[in-house]
């Protein structure tokens, strides 16, 4: 029996067959302990002529045999590459994954088990320091993904291959395996054995080695969320995934200047004060409503001594607005004169600064204005010339609202 993941399997399991050798063991292993409940997904990319159809027909005589239901999905993935510009590698595994997140859906199963095993571990984890990684490109592969779970990644090809042998059992050959086109064959095929020659261990130590990170990472990204210091470490594993180049990680952990903005594709980067900030892009803030509310009264402090302390709403001598009241956002050299200044105004960005606001929140606040002037700099501080009085009857209440 091959020594698999038993603890990661549960509930209702679809099992990815291709007819491969390292598939066909992991249908035979689940098939030997838990009978028919399982079901198999078999994907056809018609990518390798009649051999595509030879594995087809193959995995669909092995099901038969083993009485095990089998679902096929037939990809154009030359096409599906061409019309997404990416390569044919990867479009086979976005066509497969998606088709096995439908499948869950359709079928009301728990998850799918994918037969990727220890050699597969230690080639994705060479492939990723090679391409420049954190530590969870170390981790390599995780046992369970979501939906996606590999109990095969302790077990070896060699124990996988005396699994088959024993049972006479067979499998078919994916021949683009024996090609040197692709980065991961050329390691399977030429640094894989040199690194057997250095040491017979050395797959199985590269394999041990992302398992202790991966037992070790919740503690390093504790201490990377807590850090106090903008190391390149630090900073590559919080922008992990926003599509930072290793240059511009680089230029940010030697960033002191406060408020200096770094770009990506995706996201924006902001040093503030010596903590980044990281936000993903959008393509426009949606405009709040302002809502306006009028209260008649005949003594305004008494009013607003009664009610909540709050900055979502401003209180307003409803007859100094003698015009229509407009939002936007903060313009350069923007001055008011906050609530509690005697005289006098103050920039609108020193204000927000000195509140605590990063420079990617300060160019995304709201600001209610009646032609050049600003009433209120919304949710903080309304403008001092505008406020309420002892001498206020009518009272505008001004909130935001989102639309």
């Amino acid at each position: 029996m091959l020594n698999l993941d038993w603890n990661i399997l549960d509930g209702r399991i679809l099992v990815a067959v291709s007819g491969g050798a390292d598939s066909v063991a992991l249908l035979l292993a689940l098939h030997e302990r838990l009978g028919a409940s399982i079901e198999a997904l078999h994907c056809n990319f018609h990518l390798r002529g009649e051999e595509s159809e030879r594995d087809e027909a193959f995995v669909e005589r092995l099901c038969q045999r083993l009485g095990v239901k089998l679902h096929v999905k037939h990809f154009e993935t030359r096409e599906y590459a061409a019309e997404n510009g990416v390569s044919i590698e990867m479009a086979a595994r976005e066509l497969r994954y998606a088709w096995f997140r439908d499948m869950l859906h359709e079928l009301k199963a728990d998850m799918v088990a994918v037969a990727h095993h220890r050699e597969d571990q230690a080639e994705t984890v060479l492939l990723n320091l090679i391409r420049g990684t954190g530590l969870r490109g170390m981790v390599g592969m995780q046992k369970v993904n979501g939906c996606i779970v590999r109990p095969m990644l302790n077990v070896s090809k060699a124990d996988i291959l005396s699994y088959l042998k024993e049972r006479g059992e067979e499998f078919v050959t994916d021949s683009s395996n024996l090609e040197r086109d692709a980065q991961r064959n050329r390691l399977r095929l030429d640094v894989m054995p040199l690194l057997n020659e250095i040491n017979p261990q050395a797959i199985e130590h590269i394999a041990q080695a992302a398992h202790r990170v991966a037992e070790a990472l919740p503690y390093f990204e504790r201490g990377i969320n807590e850090a106090s210091e903008l190391t390149e470490t630090v900073v590559h594993e919080r922008l992990r995934g926003c599509g930072f180049t290793t240059s511009q990680e680089a230029d940010i952990a030697r960033c002191e200047r406060t408020g200096a903005t770094f770009e990506s594709p995706t996201h924006r980067a902001i040093v503030h004060r010596g903590q980044l900030i990281v936000e993903q892009k959008t393509k426009e803030q949606a405009m709040p409503r302002l809502r306006q509310e009028l209260v008649v009264t005949d003594d305004a402090m008494k009013y607003l001594h009664s009610l909540p302390l709050g900055q979502e709403k401003a209180y307003i001598d409803a007859d100094l607005i003698t015009g229509a009241l407009t939002l936007r956002h903060p313009t350069t050299g923007d001055r008011f004169r906050p609530f509690g200044m005697k005289r006098g105004t103050r920039l609108v960005a020193d204000f927000l600064s000195e509140r605590g606001l990063s420079r990617y929140d300060r160019e995304r606040q709201w600001l209610v204005c009646m032609g050049e002037d600003i009433v209120w700099v919304c949710n903080q501080r309304p403008d001092a010339r505008f406020c309420v009085t002892a001498k206020t009857r009518n009272i505008m209440i001004l909130s935001l609202e989102e639309a």
